[in-house]
């Protein structure tokens, strides 16, 4: 195709450099009214508003984390070891943080939980969140590690969560009712519905697997789901004896000091470990009777961690870390009070009815006396 220029038509002057041109002719015409006006008014532009904030908690404190995770449950205070993962990790580096209770309904702008928000910006995927958090609170858990530590901590976090955890999500997608049983989930306190848990529980085991989540199709589609139960099986008991061995008789991966290996060793084993005992589930008896030492380490990162874990299994309170408010100074003495005058009243009020029912019966005798009286005079 011939150009403007090969078609000898000069080239067409540039919007941009028009728009320009315009807006300087506007202005320059503005001026020269404005001075013969002499003391006409300036008109002031207004000042745009601030952009309204993209977080879900727009009434956030500085600093402070914001995790959006799953509900709590009775034995475990996530059914995501991405969730725990991160909480352990902010309980760990001591960054103050709170949960947000809002019953599953919000996902991160990727569609993932958990996500956080800190200082009205998202911050979504578990190992994004902490390598961001960990910069701005200045608290890296691997800084002590050497480069070798630091490569061998990467492929084994890359082995549990691209492998290993797949093994635990086709169990779960397999066996619905089993999640249910063996986590004992209440699902009507997890969505904050009031439709009863019966209903509730049919359409999970029919959904879980299926229809919400197409957890069966993403385990076939990862790879995991082709293969029979036994093989899965004993894919992760390799998995459980390569951490095992390498954990060793040391307390942490790397020593002492728990490191963020440490962190999502504890986040996936303890979806595995904390399943009740009535529930059968082959990986957590290989763990429990092959790999004691890696019962160990999820028991000795939640006892650091997670001084509050009875607490939240018990109550399913997602900010049991929290200090709760102090009573309103006199209310508790007020409250005392008007059960006493209540309690108080309840007592006189036999006494009161039985009072009336004698004087009534007093009228009603008189009455009677008085009509006799008067026959008898007749």
């Amino acid at each position: 195709m011939a150009t403007e220029v090969e078609n000898n038509v000069p080239p067409s002057e540039p919007k941009e450099i028009k728009e320009e041109t315009a807006a300087e002719s506007k202005a320059e015409e503005a001026a020269g009214k404005q001075e013969n006006a002499g003391d006409a008014p300036v008109v002031k532009e207004k000042t745009p508003a601030p952009p309204k904030p993209t977080v879900h908690k727009a009434n956030f404190d500085k600093d402070i984390v914001y995790l959006y995770q799953f509900s709590r449950t009775p034995l475990l205070p996530s059914l995501s070891p991405y969730c725990l993962k991160v909480e352990t990790w902010l309980r760990l580096a001591g960054v103050k943080y709170e949960n947000v209770d809002h019953k599953m309904k919000y996902r991160s702008k990727k569609g993932q939980l958990p996500f956080v928000e800190v200082n009205g910006e998202e911050i979504a995927d578990s190992a994004i969140i902490i390598r961001e958090l960990a910069q701005k609170f200045n608290h890296d858990l691997d800084a002590w590690l050497t480069p070798e530590q630091r490569n061998v901590a990467h492929a084994t976090i890359l082995m549990i969560e691209n492998h290993l955890a797949w093994v635990v999500m086709w169990w779960r997608t397999k066996y619905p009712d089993q999640v249910l049983k063996g986590y004992k989930v209440n699902l009507q306190h997890a969505l904050g519905t009031r439709i009863p848990n019966g209903i509730l529980n049919f359409f999970f085991k029919f959904a879980f697997g299926r229809k919400w989540f197409q957890g069966t199709k993403k385990v076939k589609a990862q790879g995991m789901g082709v293969h029979s139960a036994e093989e899965i099986n004993d894919f992760g008991q390799q998995d459980l004896k390569v951490l095992s061995d390498m954990l060793a008789d040391k307390p942490f991966f790397f020593g002492d000091e728990p490191t963020n290996l440490d962190i999502v060793v504890f986040a996936h084993l303890a979806q595995i470990y904390f399943i009740d005992k009535e529930v059968s589930y082959p990986l957590r008896d290989f763990m429990t009777e092959s790999c004691p030492n890696l019962v160990g380490l999820v028991n000795r990162t939640k006892e650091r961690c997670f001084a509050d874990w009875d607490d939240i299994c018990a109550t399913l309170d997602l900010n049991s870390h929290l200090p709760k408010p102090a009573p309103e100074e006199g209310k508790e003495d007020k409250e005392a009070g008007k059960d006493e005058k209540e309690s108080g009243d309840k007592e006189k009020e036999p006494e009161d009815k039985d009072l009336e029912k004698e004087k009534a019966d007093e009228k009603e005798k008189d009455k009677i006396t008085e009509e006799n009286k008067e026959k008898e005079s007749k």
